[in-house]
């Protein structure tokens, strides 16, 4: 007899996607969460001053229309979900900058020389967007759905990964532009696993927009926990877990959690090997963060910025590359790449009448203890003069500060383990299944899975989907949606 059909541990997007999808199925579901609210890495707040409701960790959401699991969840019809004139842009000394609008040929247009090459790399992943999606948005062991795209991508991350990335283009802006999104891996450039990422997340710029929330990341979270509630289900906050034998009796626990965690929280249940395995999981670099509340916007050199939801700070890809790899070797980089969200652009509820917030953090070495708010101010009036005029009040966290605040950010490294390319296909195993553990009932639901960070609801959802069949015997997908 069983308390509950399924505990989850943690309330962040991920673990509660895999408790929504658990109670869909008709199952009943208790979720732990440690801190007095949920949201993970999807929590909004007055960090500031009152009336400025600032993102506390993610702010933009490239796959908040590109996930399987929140286009099946509906995300777009529970939350309204705002465009950004611009998807992401990218300031470049002298007062220009290259714009990733929505449209691939108008974004062309405006990279002179290089605008046909930029649409020659781009043009058939666009096109192809929810197969890009589904291949990058699994397990990568698997056969993918659609191999063609799949071989198109893999090619495409092969050449901008390689020391032979500049070898289609002619000026810097295209180049810088491709850097600036690779660069949210945290990862040395060039390289496979930050051209991949980089590929996917332009690819959405152009094809779906990366959006951002009305009323802040939050939004989504609560999104999911309502309909978790609605069908059931129930969540206790301030409730941390430390062992396994705390939770109350129940077939299935899926934990929202990294390896390092797992393995303190499951103790001597776990068996030697993925004990070892566990053990041997890496986690990367970290972040350190600086919310402002402004008096008005940024005063970009190049006005299209204005419309930018999204900026990459940072200067040229040599300029890029150079400052992630001082993160790499361990130096905080004296000119670090930055990036940059102004939600209150096309959301007014985020500050007062004709006040700004804005978002932004940078990488640092693991478990920095530095205050970036005087690099960051720096770096941003390099591309808008007078910035630093326009700060009211700052909010800043160092990589030890984001540890503390979500022990899934080990060290500040909000990717919950380095998102290589050996790691991506052992996350934390190499297994067709690896959301399942070998302890009996078990199962890792974080980031720390397939397909890797990013607040999609993917891994959650692979985590309870593999929970169904193999202590459930249910195999049919639940209808999430709002029908």
């Amino acid at each position: 007899m069983t308390d509950v059909d399924a505990v989850v541990v943690g309330a962040g997007p991920n673990g509660l996607a895999a408790a929504v999808t658990l109670a869909r199925s008709g199952l009943s579901v208790q979720v732990f969460e440690r801190n007095p609210t949920i949201g993970g890495g999807a929590r909004t707040s007055e960090l500031t001053l009152p009336g400025f409701r600032h993102d506390v960790c993610s702010a933009v959401h490239p796959m908040a229309l590109a996930s399987r699991f929140f286009r099946e969840f509906q995300l777009a019809r529970r939350i309204e979900l705002r465009l950004p004139p611009v998807s992401y842009g990218h300031p470049l000394d002298g007062g220009r900058a290259g714009l990733a609008y929505l449209d691939l040929d108008r974004t062309a247009e405006g990279l002179g020389r290089d605008g046909a090459a930029y649409r020659r790399l781009m043009a058939p992943l666009v096109a192809r967007a929810d197969d890009v999606a589904g291949f990058t948005g699994s397990n990568l062991l698997g056969v993918p759905a659609h191999p063609v795209t799949a071989v198109r991508f893999g090619l495409r991350a092969l050449e901008q990964g390689s020391p032979l990335w500049n070898a289609r283009f002619a000026e810097d802006v295209a180049p810088a532009m491709l850097t600036g999104v690779a660069a949210h891996t945290i990862l040395p450039m060039p390289g496979v696993a930050p051209a991949g990422a980089g590929l996917a997340l332009g690819t959405y710029a152009h094809a779906r927009g990366w959006p951002i929330p009305v009323g802040g990341s939050q939004a989504i979270v609560d999104a999911l926990a309502a309909d978790l509630l609605a069908h059931g289900g129930r969540i206790t906050t301030n409730a941390e877990v430390t062992a396994l034998d705390e939770l109350p009796s129940a077939r299935a626990i899926l934990a929202d959690v990294t390896p390092r965690a797992l393995l303190r929280i499951a103790g001597r249940s776990v068996p030697g090997a993925y004990a070892r395995a566990l053990r041997r999981f890496r986690y990367g670099n970290g972040v350190a963060k600086v919310d402002f509340a402004l008096s008005g916007p940024v005063p970009w050199a190049d006005p299209g910025l204005a419309g930018a939801g999204t900026v990459h700070v940072g200067g040229t890809r040599a300029q890029i590359a150079r400052a992630e790899h001082d993160v790499a070797l361990g130096r905080h980089s004296p000119s670090p790449y930055v990036l940059v969200s102004q939600p209150s652009i096309v959301d007014d509820s985020r500050a007062p009448a004709g006040r700004h917030v804005l978002w932004t953090y940078t990488h640092v070495p693991r478990g920095s203890t530095l205050d970036q708010r005087e690099a960051i101010t720096r770096q941003i009036e390099r591309f808008a003069p007078g910035f630093r005029d326009l700060v009211l009040a700052a909010s800043s966290r160092t990589a030890e500060d984001i540890e503390r605040y979500d022990p899934n950010y080990v060290l500040g490294d909000i990717a919950s383990g380095t998102p290589s390319i050996g790691q991506l296909l052992r996350r934390p195993v190499c297994s067709p299944d690896p959301w399942r553990t070998p302890v009996p009932g078990v199962y890792l639901a974080s980031a720390s899975t397939p397909p890797g960070p990013g607040v999609t609801g993917m891994n959650g959802w692979y985590a309870a989907l593999s929970a169904l069949r193999h202590e459930f015997g249910v195999r049919a997908l639940p209808n999430l949606s709002t029908g």
